[in-house]
């Protein structure tokens, strides 16, 4: 596909653990590959073969840099955003675009046409520092979506190779050095995220790991649960997902081996909760959201 641009573009991703909590970083990588002229991984110090397995994909022009993570980097996940802006570092200094992608999310390869459409829309634009993408989150299965308001509706993963631009705070999202926030392009695709879809016992290593890059230990002794599998029926508010997985994903989904059975029609909400979510779903306004970005275009 890359054949006929006239941009150049990396990919980046951050990797530590991801065997143990059976992170789809492989996907992940094959997803944006196709709109890539590089990739580079930061791979953090491990207690597993993250290293090994990231070096033996077979994608083309992929290439490793080795990291320790500075687990001191605790308050809001600050290693998150400490570590992707290493990898932000590595990428060539001549690319004109750089896409993120995190272990656990992939686009659509129907998508991949609009989204080089959009590269090359805004290259000439000074004003649009990154593209907006629409995001899916799926929850205890492949077949169900959340949809409350604890899940982000959009957020920037491509951005121009402007050394102004970083990692902010927990890695969501970029912004300028100072902290002001960037003007994004909607680009018109989704982000495909898998974060809450795994076996409940990988579920629990990496909640076990989130936790850990958030809080201290006299924190996690006191207020995680220690289990040997996620419990999934703690959710607010989950609909069908009637569409299609991106096809690096097909494998994973024909493999799963755990079953969760969850009721569309329930709502575990509050009285505010439940008024906001209606007004959301009858208006499409989410009241009072939280943008990490300036949308003009």
């Amino acid at each position: 596909m890359n054949a006929g641009l006239k941009m150049k573009i990396s990919g980046f991703a951050i990797a530590r653990n991801v065997i143990q909590a059976d992170y789809p970083i492989k996907e992940a990588l094959l997803s944006i590959a196709p709109l890539c002229d590089e990739i580079i991984v930061a791979v953090g110090k491990s207690q597993d073969n993250t290293r090994q397995f990231i070096e033996g994909l077979n994608i083309p022009h992929l290439k490793i840099i080795d990291t320790v993570w500075d687990d001191n980097l605790r308050e809001g996940g600050a290693v998150l955003a400490d570590e992707t802006n290493k990898a932000l570092a590595a990428v060539s200094p001549d690319s004109d675009w750089l896409f993120y992608i995190q272990a656990d999310e992939c686009v659509h390869e129907d998508d991949l046409i609009k989204i080089k459409n959009t590269m090359e829309n805004c290259l000439n634009d000074p004003h649009i520092d990154g593209l907006l993408f629409d995001y899916l989150h799926f929850y205890g299965s492949y077949d169900f979506l959340g949809d409350s308001r604890r899940w982000y509706n959009q957020e920037i993963r491509i951005i121009r190779n402007n050394k102004g631009i970083k990692s902010w705070k927990d890695a969501q999202g970029f912004r300028h050095q100072n902290n002001t926030k960037i003007n994004v392009a909607h680009c018109h695709s989704k982000i495909f995220h898998y974060g809450w879809v795994k076996h409940p016992k990988h579920q629990q290593v990496k909640q076990m790991q989130f936790h850990r890059l958030w809080h201290d230990d006299a924190f996690m002794q006191k207020n995680v649960n220690i289990s040997d599998e996620f419990d999934y029926s703690n959710i607010d508010s989950l609909v069908p997902f009637n569409g299609t997985h991106p096809n690096v994903m097909q494998d994973r989904i024909e493999s799963v081996n755990w079953k969760f059975n969850f009721n569309p029609i329930l709502k575990n909400f509050g009285l505010k909760a439940r008024f906001l979510y209606w007004i959301e779903k009858k208006f499409g306004w989410r009241v009072g959201e939280y943008k990490n970005y300036h949308k003009i275009k």
